[in-house]
């Protein structure tokens, strides 16, 4: 995964085909998005993840509309795998981690922080049973605590669009202070509000970002992702 590019677009596809024309259109600036939530079986993930990559496909395995219960299958697909990328929540980043440097792997890992309402509060508590607790804490600790066991990458979310831009800033800001250098913004993302989203971003110093837009580009007709959204996204400049 080259990240030298300042914005690459997380997407979803609807098939092995749509990934392509993604791809085609995009290239290194693309994420494809496996959900492994949407798979009855490990394994069933593990072929279709494979079957981009034979493809030519740059993948992100996913947990599934951010289902903290998935995490461990994310891990698992993973490792099988090796992905360009791994979404995962907040306390299982570091074991997700471990295991591909085990497999002398260095995909982006990413660990999932939620905005509270507040600039520079935020949960950490995104897993299965630690997201029953809602007891906040600054943006500074919780991208430190990812700094100092290697984490890459800072998936905020839901973002909720433009709505919680001040938050967005807040976390951007205390994750490049740690030195996190990519940055995700997540939730209620479209073609129209991404560009203030990214904005906000490089404003505030984050090298790659990383936003992921998912529903907003389906044709719900066809179910697929639309290439004509993917060209006006690479089609914005945020020199």
């Amino acid at each position: 995964m080259n990240l030298q590019h300042k914005v690459i677009f997380n997407v979803l596809a609807k098939d092995v085909d749509n990934a392509k024309e993604l791809t085609a259109v995009a290239g290194e600036r693309v994420l494809v998005g496996v959900m492994v939530k949407d798979f009855p079986t490990e394994e069933a993930a593990i072929k279709q993840v494979q079957s981009f990559q034979e493809n030519g496909v740059l993948v992100s395995v996913g947990l599934g509309a951010a289902d903290p219960a998935m995490w461990k299958k994310v891990a698992d697909v993973s490792a099988a795998t090796k992905p360009d990328h791994i979404n995962q929540i907040f306390p299982a980043a570091g074991y997700t981690l471990g295991r591909m440097e085990q497999l002398a792997e260095q995909p982006v890992v990413n660990a999932v922080i939620e905005p509270t309402g507040t600039p520079g509060k935020v949960y950490i508590s995104t897993g299965p049973n630690s997201s029953a607790n809602r007891e906040a804490i600054s943006c500074e600790m919780a991208a430190n605590m990812l700094a100092e066991i290697g984490i890459h990458s800072v998936k905020f979310y839901p973002i909720e669009g433009e709505k919680r831009l001040a938050e967005v800033a807040a976390m951007a800001q205390a994750a490049v202070k740690a030195g996190l250098k990519i940055f995700e913004p997540t939730g209620g993302i479209t073609v129209e509000n991404v560009y203030n989203i990214v904005k906000t971003c490089l404003d505030n110093g984050v090298e790659t970002v990383i936003p992921h837009l998912y529903t907003s580009l389906i044709d719900k007709a066809t179910g697929k992702t639309e290439v004509e959204k993917i060209q006006q996204l690479l089609e914005m400049q945020w020199d």
